[in-house]
């Protein structure tokens, strides 16, 4: 993966939380969400669980709050040590690997019931990668595993092109932040991604800025990419069907 996209993460680790109006709130939303859709495909609950692309943990640990055996992994190692820390101060027994989702070679388990890869990640990756991390995907689950993905409605935003991502206010008076972020279209489907984290400290505000490259990843090419690396049943569902906020794809191994 490009060395942009792991000094995108690297600095924003410290930082990703303040995206959120209320972080702890978005882990238990997004836990229930993800849960219901998962435990709704195996029958086995707890279930094990890889989040490949786990950040600082908002679904990792989420889910195993929920009671799930949770293993994470990230290209970022400044991600996963954070995400290492929020689950010990959740006297959460997570694992976190440093590992490119392309290869996986730094986990060590195998016969998941679920890899999970959420929040957008997949669109960093070439089409040669995206195949590379389907295959990789499919090594760490079981027979009849599932896999679920989240990105943005490509599909939708190749049409419309926003230069802007609304800003959004959060915090109370004196500490409170400004989120927005900035697209720079570079042809017909890629952009570089501007995001901006401006905080208050009584009067004085601060602006970090993280800049990180994405493709437009259309639905039809990720569900061809998963058939290819020899998943079945492949299937897509919006917002309002599935209660996540990015489109979400489900796919099966063979049992």
């Amino acid at each position: 993966m490009a060395d942009n996209v792991i000094g995108f993460y690297e600095s924003l680790a410290d930082f990703y939380h303040l995206i959120f109006e209320d972080w702890d709130s978005a882990i238990e939303r997004q836990a229930q969400a993800l849960d219901g859709l998962l435990t709704k495909q195996n029958a086995r609950n707890p279930l094990r669980i890889l989040d490949c692309a786990c950040g600082i943990g908002t679904q990792a640990i989420g889910l195993a709050m929920l009671g799930h055996r949770v293993t994470g992994s990230d290209l970022s190692s400044t991600a996963v040590n954070r995400a290492q820390l929020e689950a010990q101060r959740r006297t959460l027994s997570i694992s976190f690997y440093v590992s490119d989702m392309t290869s996986l070679e730094e986990v060590p388990e195998s016969g998941f019931d679920a890899v999970i890869a959420m929040d957008n990640a997949l669109p960093h990756l070439s089409g040669s990668e995206l195949g590379q991390a389907a295959a990789a995907i499919a090594s760490k689950l079981k027979p009849n595993g599932i896999l679920m993905a989240s990105i943005r409605d490509y599909d939708t935003l190749m049409v419309e092109r926003p230069a802007i991502q609304e800003p959004a206010l959060y915090g109370p008076l004196g500490s409170r932040r400004i989120v927005h972020q900035v697209w720079d279209w570079a042809g017909d489907s890629s952009y570089v991604l501007h995001l901006y984290i401006t905080v208050q400290s009584n009067r004085e505000w601060r602006t970090h800025h993280f800049v990180s490259d994405y493709r437009c990843l259309l639905r039809s090419e990720l569900s061809a990419v998963l058939s290819d690396a020899g998943f079945e049943s492949v299937r897509w569902l919006m917002p309002t069907e599935s209660g996540f906020y990015q489109p979400i794809v489900l796919a099966r191994l063979p049992a």
